[in-house]
């Protein structure tokens, strides 16, 4: 039997404060140490223009690394690679134009990146949206939340793999969310909302689920192949999941503004240390050959019980090849 609208609400709301809770217990936010140099390799990470991705983009190019921001505004981020290289002194960070909401722009992207470089190191899938609140469709005929969340990362990814592969040791990360625990159901036939309601934050959350079963299934085909995959929750960085207080439009969308307000003001991070996690994922030692894990705090976490479901990895990703139009000859797993 179907659950009514007010239990679906009141489950919804359980979910929230047992994700703010679980933020608690994760104790005070903590920092990278590796101190190691990526004098010779070359990252790329996706949403660099801002947040976290902006930081952990400055963090990689002050060790040294070539570093390529790959995002969907350019002025802007040609505003920060030179924010960036005045402040690490690093000259090898170049602008690169992506929308992963876009297939096309994707694939433009990797051809380019391809093209360009000769080895790929490290992979950092950061960009991301909370989406709008009501359903919007991409020309690519996906929910623009999955499409910019977790599509076009998972065809991204899959188009650099070879170079990935051929560049090993190389690491692959994954920005989730604690909001995954949001997810309280996963429809696979229906990934898109085509059927089911669409919610915001239902959206969101589903997304950042995919990010970690896309991850589980990304190391395991990846395994033996020296290049790994893991995912993270950044913390509450700043208000980017809770839409703005003008377009809550019932009571309980209200109600989820007020939670997030608390929760960001109680726990929330500046950028600089909400990408630590990610920055101790790309580049920390004792993490050599880890894969298929998710973290916080620059620590593993537990996940949510879908999020742990190897059968739901394995249909996420044939049906993520399918919605993406992945070719054989883009096979490289």
């Amino acid at each position: 039997m179907e659950l009514s609208f007010n239990t679906m609400v009141l489950t919804r709301i359980v979910a929230v404060v047992k994700m703010v809770l679980r933020m608690v217990l994760e104790g005070a936010a903590r920092r990278c140490t590796s101190k190691r140099s990526l004098a010779g390799m070359t990252a790329i990470v996706t949403g660099a223009s801002a947040g976290i991705g902006k930081e952990t983009a400055k963090d990689l190019a002050r060790r040294g690394a070539r570093v390529i921001l790959a995002c969907r505004n350019r002025t802007k981020a040609l505003a920060v690679a030179e924010h960036i290289i005045s402040e690490t002194g690093n000259k090898e960070v170049v602008v690169r134009v992506l929308d992963t909401a876009d297939l096309a722009s994707v694939r433009h992207f990797a051809k380019e990146v391809l093209r360009t470089e000769g080895a790929i190191h490290i992979l950092v899938n950061n960009a991301g949206t909370a989406g709008k609140d009501v359903r919007e469709v991409t020309r690519d005929g996906l929910e623009l939340t999955m499409a910019t969340n977790h599509y076009g990362h998972f065809l991204l990814t899959n188009l650099l793999l070879k170079r990935l592969r051929q560049s090993a040791p190389s690491r692959i990360i994954n920005v989730s969310s604690v909001a995954h625990f949001l997810a309280l159901s996963i429809d696979m036939k229906d990934l898109n909302f085509e059927k089911m309601n669409y919610g915001t934050m239902t959206a969101y959350g589903q997304s950042k689920l995919c990010n970690i079963l896309f991850t589980i299934e990304l190391a395991n085909k990846l395994r033996g192949s020296g290049v790994t995959a893991n995912a993270l929750h950044p913390g509450a960085v700043s208000t980017e999941i809770i839409a703005r207080r003008e377009n809550a439009a019932t009571w309980w969308r209200w109600i989820f503004l007020q939670i997030g307000d608390i929760m960001i003001y109680l726990f929330g991070k500046d950028s600089q240390l909400g990408a630590q996690t990610t920055i101790h994922l790309a580049v920390s030692e004792e993490l050599e050959g880890i894969s298929g894990k998710y973290f916080s705090e620059c620590k593993e976490a537990p996940t949510s019980q879908l999020a742990r479901d190897p059968i739901l990895a394995r249909s996420l990703w044939k049906i993520s090849e399918a919605d993406v139009q992945l070719l054989p000859s883009e096979i490289f797993y």
